[in-house]
């Protein structure tokens, strides 16, 4: 009896630290990294798929003057001066597609410079 009891407590501590280091390294997994670089008018890339519930920095980079993003919807309001970078850390929390626009006046091309974001289970 006492040996099954201590294969028993043996196989449920074999059970719990796998899945504890399982989870943790999940946990410390480095966030996902993006490079943007805005550049009068547009951003380049235009549109990235994200993983709800994955984080992410994004790096905002300027070629050019001062530029930013702002996402409304996932609440990223990032900005960069020129030639310079600026990083932003979120994590997604809903799906669906949203667009983002320059939140730094960049010259007469400024209303028209968005990026697409879209958030996938």
């Amino acid at each position: 009896m006492h040996r099954k009891f201590m294969r028993l407590v043996l196989l449920v501590t074999v059970l719990v630290t796998t899945g504890l280091s399982s989870s943790m390294a999940r946990a410390q997994a480095a966030p996902q990294r993006i490079e943007i670089t805005a550049k009068r008018f547009a951003f380049a890339p235009g549109e990235i798929t994200l993983k709800k519930g994955q984080p992410v920095v994004l790096v905002l980079k300027s070629a050019d003057v001062g530029h930013g993003i702002r996402i409304r919807e996932l609440n990223v309001d990032v900005k960069v001066a020129k030639g310079g970078t600026a990083e932003f850390k979120f994590t997604p929390d809903k799906t669906g597609d949203f667009v983002g626009h320059c939140s730094v006046f960049c010259g007469s091309g400024h209303g028209s410079m968005a990026f697409k974001v879209h958030v996938v289970d």
